[in-house]
Protein backbone atom coordinates (compact mmCIF):
# COMPACT_ATOMS: atom_id res chain seq x y z
CA UNK A 1 0.00 0.00 0.00
CA UNK A 2 3.17 2.35 0.33
CA UNK A 3 3.00 5.10 -2.21
CA UNK A 4 -0.53 4.33 -3.37
CA UNK A 5 -1.73 7.45 -5.27
CA UNK A 6 -5.19 7.99 -4.46
CA UNK A 7 -7.99 7.94 -7.83
CA UNK A 8 -9.13 10.94 -6.80
CA UNK A 9 -9.74 13.36 -4.05
CA UNK A 10 -12.75 11.80 -2.66
CA UNK A 11 -10.76 8.74 -1.70
CA UNK A 12 -7.57 10.70 -0.94
CA UNK A 13 -9.28 12.20 2.06
CA UNK A 14 -11.20 8.62 3.20
CA UNK A 15 -7.45 7.60 3.10
CA UNK A 16 -6.09 10.75 4.90
CA UNK A 17 -8.82 10.59 7.57
CA UNK A 18 -8.66 6.74 8.25
CA UNK A 19 -4.81 6.78 8.48
CA UNK A 20 -5.44 9.49 11.65
CA UNK A 21 -8.09 7.53 13.04
CA UNK A 22 -10.63 10.97 12.62
CA UNK A 23 -13.86 8.72 11.95
CA UNK A 24 -15.82 11.19 12.03
CA UNK A 25 -14.28 13.19 9.54
CA UNK A 26 -13.96 9.80 7.53
CA UNK A 27 -17.95 9.67 7.59
CA UNK A 28 -17.78 13.36 6.59
CA UNK A 29 -16.23 12.91 3.02
CA UNK A 30 -19.09 9.84 3.09
CA UNK A 31 -21.59 11.37 3.85
CA UNK A 32 -20.34 13.80 0.60
CA UNK A 33 -19.28 10.89 -1.59
CA UNK A 34 -22.14 9.04 -4.38
CA UNK A 35 -21.93 4.88 -3.10
CA UNK A 36 -21.89 2.80 -6.10
CA UNK A 37 -23.97 -0.67 -5.11
CA UNK A 38 -22.94 -3.60 -7.21
CA UNK A 39 -26.00 -5.20 -8.87
CA UNK A 40 -26.26 -8.57 -11.42
CA UNK A 41 -26.90 -6.72 -14.33
CA UNK A 42 -29.81 -9.79 -15.01
CA UNK A 43 -31.65 -8.67 -11.72
CA UNK A 44 -31.48 -4.94 -12.42
CA UNK A 45 -32.89 -5.21 -16.02
CA UNK A 46 -35.69 -7.34 -15.06
CA UNK A 47 -36.52 -5.11 -11.73
CA UNK A 48 -34.92 -1.52 -12.66
CA UNK A 49 -36.55 0.29 -9.38
CA UNK A 50 -35.11 -2.42 -7.27
CA UNK A 51 -32.52 -2.30 -5.62
CA UNK A 52 -30.70 -5.70 -3.53
CA UNK A 53 -28.56 -6.22 -1.61
CA UNK A 54 -25.66 -8.35 -2.02
CA UNK A 55 -22.69 -9.87 0.22
CA UNK A 56 -19.80 -10.22 -0.14
CA UNK A 57 -18.22 -13.98 -0.44
CA UNK A 58 -18.03 -13.43 3.42
CA UNK A 59 -21.41 -13.11 3.97
CA UNK A 60 -20.96 -10.61 6.92
CA UNK A 61 -19.76 -7.26 4.55
CA UNK A 62 -21.60 -5.50 1.89
CA UNK A 63 -19.42 -3.85 -0.68
CA UNK A 64 -20.04 -0.30 -1.95
CA UNK A 65 -17.61 2.12 -4.15
CA UNK A 66 -16.86 5.77 -4.44
CA UNK A 67 -16.56 6.96 -7.75
CA UNK A 68 -12.69 6.50 -8.28
CA UNK A 69 -12.54 2.97 -7.16
CA UNK A 70 -14.95 2.05 -9.85
CA UNK A 71 -13.75 -1.03 -12.11
CA UNK A 72 -14.03 -1.15 -15.57
CA UNK A 73 -17.65 -1.84 -16.80
CA UNK A 74 -18.43 -5.39 -17.63
CA UNK A 75 -21.55 -7.03 -19.60
CA UNK A 76 -22.59 -8.63 -16.30
CA UNK A 77 -22.25 -6.55 -13.14
CA UNK A 78 -23.74 -2.96 -13.20
CA UNK A 79 -23.90 -0.16 -10.44
CA UNK A 80 -26.22 1.81 -8.48
CA UNK A 81 -25.80 5.07 -7.38
CA UNK A 82 -27.15 5.70 -3.74
CA UNK A 83 -26.08 8.17 -0.58
CA UNK A 84 -25.20 7.37 2.33
CA UNK A 85 -28.41 8.14 4.37
CA UNK A 86 -30.07 6.20 2.08
CA UNK A 87 -28.40 2.78 2.98
CA UNK A 88 -28.83 3.82 6.50
CA UNK A 89 -32.60 4.32 5.88
CA UNK A 90 -32.74 0.55 3.61
CA UNK A 91 -30.52 -1.38 6.03
CA UNK A 92 -32.69 -3.76 8.64
CA UNK A 93 -31.08 -6.38 10.88
CA UNK A 94 -31.25 -9.14 8.38
CA UNK A 95 -28.95 -7.20 6.52
CA UNK A 96 -24.82 -7.73 6.74
CA UNK A 97 -23.45 -6.25 9.70
CA UNK A 98 -20.99 -4.37 7.63
CA UNK A 99 -20.65 -1.74 5.40
CA UNK A 100 -17.56 -2.52 3.83
CA UNK A 101 -16.37 0.99 1.70
CA UNK A 102 -13.48 0.31 -1.33
CA UNK A 103 -12.98 -3.41 0.30
CA UNK A 104 -9.24 -3.92 -0.67
CA UNK A 105 -8.02 -0.68 -1.31
CA UNK A 106 -5.92 1.23 1.75
CA UNK A 107 -9.62 3.79 1.76
CA UNK A 108 -11.31 1.01 2.70
CA UNK A 109 -13.31 0.62 5.45
CA UNK A 110 -15.96 -2.26 7.39
CA UNK A 111 -18.69 0.03 9.11
CA UNK A 112 -20.99 -1.50 11.53
CA UNK A 113 -24.48 -1.05 11.10
CA UNK A 114 -26.36 -0.72 14.42
CA UNK A 115 -28.89 1.14 14.78
CA UNK A 116 -26.72 4.30 16.73
CA UNK A 117 -24.33 4.14 13.53
CA UNK A 118 -26.81 4.24 10.90
CA UNK A 119 -28.29 7.44 13.24
CA UNK A 120 -24.87 8.95 12.93
CA UNK A 121 -25.00 8.40 9.39
CA UNK A 122 -28.12 10.12 8.91
CA UNK A 123 -26.40 12.72 10.97
CA UNK A 124 -23.35 13.21 8.83
CA UNK A 125 -25.78 13.04 6.14
CA UNK A 126 -27.33 15.74 7.82
CA UNK A 127 -24.64 17.98 8.00
CA UNK A 128 -22.90 17.17 4.69
CA UNK A 129 -23.33 20.52 2.83
CA UNK A 130 -22.63 19.30 -0.55
CA UNK A 131 -23.00 15.44 -2.12
CA UNK A 132 -21.00 14.29 -5.47
CA UNK A 133 -18.57 16.20 -7.47
CA UNK A 134 -19.13 20.01 -7.94
CA UNK A 135 -20.71 20.65 -11.23
CA UNK A 136 -18.74 23.62 -12.79
CA UNK A 137 -15.62 22.23 -11.85
CA UNK A 138 -12.44 20.35 -13.51
CA UNK A 139 -12.72 16.89 -11.86
CA UNK A 140 -9.84 14.40 -13.02
CA UNK A 141 -8.73 10.71 -12.09
CA UNK A 142 -5.23 10.81 -11.48
CA UNK A 143 -5.10 6.78 -11.53
CA UNK A 144 -7.59 5.11 -13.96
CA UNK A 145 -7.69 7.74 -16.58
CA UNK A 146 -5.57 9.17 -19.26
CA UNK A 147 -4.13 11.91 -18.70
CA UNK A 148 -2.31 12.90 -21.91
CA UNK A 149 -2.02 11.40 -25.75
CA UNK A 150 -4.59 10.42 -28.27
CA UNK A 151 -7.27 9.03 -25.90
CA UNK A 152 -7.01 11.63 -23.62
CA UNK A 153 -7.16 14.34 -26.09
CA UNK A 154 -10.73 12.48 -27.31
CA UNK A 155 -11.85 12.55 -23.87
CA UNK A 156 -11.28 16.62 -23.50
CA UNK A 157 -13.09 17.01 -25.94
CA UNK A 158 -16.07 16.10 -24.38
CA UNK A 159 -15.20 17.74 -21.31
CA UNK A 160 -17.76 20.79 -21.64
CA UNK A 161 -20.27 17.83 -20.91
CA UNK A 162 -18.38 16.42 -18.04
CA UNK A 163 -17.31 19.62 -16.59
CA UNK A 164 -20.61 21.15 -16.33
CA UNK A 165 -22.35 17.87 -15.04
CA UNK A 166 -19.94 16.92 -12.13
CA UNK A 167 -18.04 13.97 -13.90
CA UNK A 168 -14.00 13.28 -13.96
CA UNK A 169 -13.52 14.35 -17.35
CA UNK A 170 -10.86 11.35 -18.34
CA UNK A 171 -13.05 8.82 -16.81
CA UNK A 172 -13.33 6.14 -20.40
CA UNK A 173 -14.29 3.51 -18.03
CA UNK A 174 -17.81 4.99 -17.34
CA UNK A 175 -20.47 4.27 -14.61
CA UNK A 176 -22.01 8.00 -14.45
CA UNK A 177 -24.30 8.52 -12.54
CA UNK A 178 -25.02 4.38 -11.89
CA UNK A 179 -26.44 1.96 -14.91
CA UNK A 180 -30.50 2.80 -14.42
CA UNK A 181 -29.94 6.44 -14.28
CA UNK A 182 -27.96 6.66 -17.42
CA UNK A 183 -30.74 4.25 -19.38
CA UNK A 184 -32.85 6.84 -18.32
CA UNK A 185 -31.10 10.20 -19.17
CA UNK A 186 -30.45 8.18 -22.82
CA UNK A 187 -34.09 7.19 -23.13
CA UNK A 188 -35.51 10.83 -22.43
CA UNK A 189 -33.12 12.47 -24.11
CA UNK A 190 -31.62 10.82 -27.06
CA UNK A 191 -34.66 8.19 -27.47
CA UNK A 192 -31.96 5.64 -26.77
CA UNK A 193 -33.18 2.28 -25.54
CA UNK A 194 -31.04 -0.45 -27.76
CA UNK A 195 -27.65 -0.77 -28.55
CA UNK A 196 -28.78 0.11 -32.51
CA UNK A 197 -30.44 3.29 -31.67
CA UNK A 198 -26.87 4.00 -29.60
CA UNK A 199 -24.30 3.36 -32.25
CA UNK A 200 -26.34 5.65 -35.02
CA UNK A 201 -26.88 8.43 -32.71
CA UNK A 202 -23.22 8.30 -32.35
CA UNK A 203 -21.86 7.72 -35.54
CA UNK A 204 -24.40 10.85 -36.69
CA UNK A 205 -22.44 13.26 -34.22
CA UNK A 206 -19.20 11.89 -35.64
CA UNK A 207 -20.22 12.87 -38.91
CA UNK A 208 -21.48 15.80 -37.47
CA UNK A 209 -25.18 15.45 -39.04
CA UNK A 210 -27.00 16.27 -35.72
CA UNK A 211 -25.86 19.97 -35.45
CA UNK A 212 -27.87 22.21 -37.47
CA UNK A 213 -26.99 22.42 -41.39
CA UNK A 214 -28.05 25.98 -41.52
CA UNK A 215 -25.88 27.28 -39.25
CA UNK A 216 -22.87 25.55 -40.52
CA UNK A 217 -23.89 26.91 -44.00
CA UNK A 218 -23.88 30.54 -42.71
CA UNK A 219 -20.42 30.03 -41.33
CA UNK A 220 -19.43 28.44 -43.91
CA UNK A 221 -20.22 31.28 -46.44
CA UNK A 222 -18.19 33.31 -44.04
CA UNK A 223 -15.59 30.90 -44.51
CA UNK A 224 -15.05 30.79 -47.66
CA UNK A 225 -15.09 35.19 -47.84
CA UNK A 226 -12.64 35.42 -45.75
CA UNK A 227 -10.29 32.72 -47.53
CA UNK A 228 -10.86 34.50 -50.88
CA UNK A 229 -10.54 38.14 -49.18
CA UNK A 230 -7.81 37.27 -46.67
CA UNK A 231 -9.44 39.70 -43.75
CA UNK A 232 -12.29 40.38 -41.86
CA UNK A 233 -15.95 39.83 -43.41
CA UNK A 234 -18.60 42.68 -43.31
CA UNK A 235 -21.99 41.83 -41.95
CA UNK A 236 -23.88 43.12 -44.81
CA UNK A 237 -21.09 41.46 -47.21
CA UNK A 238 -22.07 37.88 -45.56
CA UNK A 239 -25.62 38.54 -45.88
CA UNK A 240 -25.40 39.35 -49.61
CA UNK A 241 -23.24 36.10 -50.42
CA UNK A 242 -25.26 33.88 -48.27
CA UNK A 243 -28.74 35.29 -50.26
CA UNK A 244 -26.32 34.68 -53.41
CA UNK A 245 -25.64 30.99 -52.91
CA UNK A 246 -29.57 30.00 -51.27
CA UNK A 247 -30.78 31.57 -55.19
CA UNK A 248 -27.97 29.98 -57.07
CA UNK A 249 -28.57 26.55 -55.28
CA UNK A 250 -32.65 27.51 -55.65
CA UNK A 251 -31.92 27.77 -59.31
CA UNK A 252 -29.86 24.76 -59.80
CA UNK A 253 -32.26 22.58 -58.13
CA UNK A 254 -34.84 23.51 -60.45
CA UNK A 255 -32.65 22.32 -63.77
CA UNK A 256 -33.21 19.18 -65.36
CA UNK A 257 -30.82 16.42 -64.03
CA UNK A 258 -28.85 13.46 -65.81
CA UNK A 259 -29.15 10.29 -63.65
CA UNK A 260 -28.56 6.93 -64.69
CA UNK A 261 -32.00 6.48 -64.83
CA UNK A 262 -31.99 9.16 -67.60
CA UNK A 263 -32.97 13.22 -67.20
CA UNK A 264 -34.79 13.85 -64.37
CA UNK A 265 -37.24 16.98 -64.35
CA UNK A 266 -37.29 19.00 -61.24
CA UNK A 267 -40.21 21.12 -60.07
CA UNK A 268 -38.58 24.71 -59.72
CA UNK A 269 -39.15 25.65 -55.58
CA UNK A 270 -42.08 28.58 -54.72
CA UNK A 271 -40.49 31.46 -54.12
CA UNK A 272 -42.35 32.67 -51.06
CA UNK A 273 -40.28 29.08 -49.98
CA UNK A 274 -37.00 30.35 -51.39
CA UNK A 275 -37.30 33.92 -50.25
CA UNK A 276 -38.64 32.56 -46.42
CA UNK A 277 -35.35 30.45 -46.27
CA UNK A 278 -33.24 33.43 -47.38
CA UNK A 279 -34.74 35.55 -44.55
CA UNK A 280 -34.30 32.84 -42.13
CA UNK A 281 -30.42 32.71 -42.89
CA UNK A 282 -30.22 36.12 -42.74
CA UNK A 283 -31.74 36.64 -39.20
CA UNK A 284 -29.29 33.75 -38.63
CA UNK A 285 -26.26 35.64 -39.38
CA UNK A 286 -27.48 38.55 -37.01
CA UNK A 287 -27.95 35.99 -34.24
CA UNK A 288 -24.25 34.80 -34.67
CA UNK A 289 -23.09 38.48 -35.09
CA UNK A 290 -24.44 39.25 -32.05
CA UNK A 291 -23.01 35.95 -29.93
CA UNK A 292 -19.47 36.80 -31.24
CA UNK A 293 -19.83 40.58 -29.69
CA UNK A 294 -20.65 39.21 -26.62
CA UNK A 295 -17.90 36.60 -26.35
CA UNK A 296 -15.52 38.54 -27.52
CA UNK A 297 -16.70 41.31 -24.26
CA UNK A 298 -16.65 38.01 -22.25
CA UNK A 299 -13.21 36.91 -23.39
CA UNK A 300 -14.25 34.12 -24.73
CA UNK A 301 -12.96 35.29 -27.99
CA UNK A 302 -10.23 37.41 -28.86
CA UNK A 303 -11.20 40.98 -30.52
CA UNK A 304 -11.75 40.05 -34.25
CA UNK A 305 -11.81 36.62 -33.78
CA UNK A 306 -15.32 34.74 -35.02
CA UNK A 307 -16.63 31.10 -35.03
CA UNK A 308 -15.64 28.95 -37.67
CA UNK A 309 -17.85 26.16 -37.63
CA UNK A 310 -20.53 24.27 -34.95
CA UNK A 311 -19.59 20.80 -35.79
CA UNK A 312 -17.93 20.86 -32.30
CA UNK A 313 -20.76 20.77 -30.61
CA UNK A 314 -21.45 17.11 -31.99
CA UNK A 315 -17.85 16.32 -31.87
CA UNK A 316 -18.05 17.35 -28.22
CA UNK A 317 -21.04 15.47 -27.15
CA UNK A 318 -19.81 12.27 -29.40
CA UNK A 319 -16.39 11.92 -26.95
CA UNK A 320 -19.64 12.09 -24.07
CA UNK A 321 -21.69 9.77 -26.14
CA UNK A 322 -19.14 7.26 -26.19
CA UNK A 323 -18.97 7.04 -22.57
CA UNK A 324 -22.68 7.05 -21.80
CA UNK A 325 -22.89 3.86 -24.02
CA UNK A 326 -20.44 2.09 -22.01
CA UNK A 327 -22.16 3.00 -18.84
CA UNK A 328 -25.34 1.19 -20.26
CA UNK A 329 -23.84 -1.72 -21.82
CA UNK A 330 -25.32 -0.63 -25.02
CA UNK A 331 -21.63 -0.22 -26.38
CA UNK A 332 -17.95 -1.41 -24.85
CA UNK A 333 -15.08 -0.39 -23.21
CA UNK A 334 -13.35 -0.98 -27.57
CA UNK A 335 -16.05 0.63 -28.83
CA UNK A 336 -16.04 3.63 -26.42
CA UNK A 337 -12.46 4.24 -26.88
CA UNK A 338 -12.40 3.77 -30.68
CA UNK A 339 -15.34 6.68 -30.70
CA UNK A 340 -13.46 9.02 -28.23
CA UNK A 341 -10.30 8.48 -30.60
CA UNK A 342 -12.41 9.45 -33.60
CA UNK A 343 -14.20 12.37 -31.72
CA UNK A 344 -10.81 13.94 -31.24
CA UNK A 345 -9.66 13.17 -34.66
CA UNK A 346 -12.82 15.23 -36.07
CA UNK A 347 -12.70 17.77 -34.12
CA UNK A 348 -8.77 18.46 -35.11
CA UNK A 349 -9.92 18.62 -38.49
CA UNK A 350 -12.24 21.66 -38.06
CA UNK A 351 -10.42 23.56 -35.66
CA UNK A 352 -6.90 25.31 -34.99
CA UNK A 353 -7.01 25.18 -30.48
CA UNK A 354 -8.98 24.84 -27.54
CA UNK A 355 -10.18 27.71 -27.73
CA UNK A 356 -11.42 27.77 -31.28
CA UNK A 357 -13.41 24.52 -30.43
CA UNK A 358 -14.72 25.99 -27.55
CA UNK A 359 -16.22 29.26 -28.82
CA UNK A 360 -18.03 26.59 -31.95
CA UNK A 361 -19.57 24.24 -29.33
CA UNK A 362 -20.62 26.96 -27.22
CA UNK A 363 -21.92 29.27 -30.17
CA UNK A 364 -24.53 25.92 -31.55
CA UNK A 365 -25.72 25.07 -27.75
CA UNK A 366 -26.71 28.85 -27.51
CA UNK A 367 -28.06 28.85 -30.65
CA UNK A 368 -30.23 25.84 -29.28
CA UNK A 369 -31.05 26.55 -26.03
CA UNK A 370 -29.95 30.47 -25.43
CA UNK A 371 -32.56 32.15 -27.49
CA UNK A 372 -30.41 35.62 -27.22
CA UNK A 373 -31.37 35.90 -23.96
CA UNK A 374 -28.04 35.65 -22.23
CA UNK A 375 -29.42 34.03 -19.34
CA UNK A 376 -28.62 30.43 -17.38
CA UNK A 377 -28.03 28.57 -20.72
CA UNK A 378 -25.29 31.23 -21.48
CA UNK A 379 -23.74 31.88 -17.98
CA UNK A 380 -23.44 28.36 -17.23
CA UNK A 381 -21.79 27.94 -20.92
CA UNK A 382 -19.44 30.85 -19.82
CA UNK A 383 -18.24 29.38 -16.59
CA UNK A 384 -17.58 26.06 -18.31
CA UNK A 385 -14.81 27.41 -20.93
CA UNK A 386 -13.83 29.88 -18.18
CA UNK A 387 -12.90 26.75 -16.10
CA UNK A 388 -11.32 24.83 -18.92
CA UNK A 389 -9.19 27.36 -20.40
CA UNK A 390 -7.63 28.62 -16.66
CA UNK A 391 -7.88 25.58 -14.32
CA UNK A 392 -4.39 24.86 -14.38
CA UNK A 393 -5.50 21.25 -14.23
CA UNK A 394 -7.93 21.45 -16.95
CA UNK A 395 -6.85 18.90 -19.98
CA UNK A 396 -6.82 22.34 -22.08
CA UNK A 397 -4.01 23.66 -20.41
CA UNK A 398 -2.33 20.34 -20.62
CA UNK A 399 -3.40 18.79 -23.39
CA UNK A 400 -1.75 20.16 -27.20
CA UNK A 401 -4.47 20.88 -29.29
CA UNK A 402 -2.87 19.08 -32.57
Amino acid sequence: MHGWIAPSGIERELHETKARGDWAAYLDALARAELFLPQPRAHVDAEPTQARFHPMPDGRSLAVYTRGMLPVPDPHTVYLRQSLAWFANAWDHRDPPYLAVNPGSPAEAYLTTTPADRDRWRAHWDAADSWGLAAGAVHALHTGGPLHGPVAHGLAVGAHLAVSNGEFWNALAYHGSGYTRERDRLRKMWDITTPEDWLDVLDRMLNAEIVSPVWEFALRVRRVLASDFAGPVDIEHWRHAAEASLRLSAQRSAQPQLTPDGVTVAQPRPSAEVEGEIAGVQRLIGRIARYEQRFRADGLLAEGAWVRSVQGWDHGRASQMARWGLGTRYGTLEDAERAVLRAGEAARGVYRSWEEFSAGYLLARCLHFDEEEFGEWYETSLATHLALTTDPASPWRNIPWA
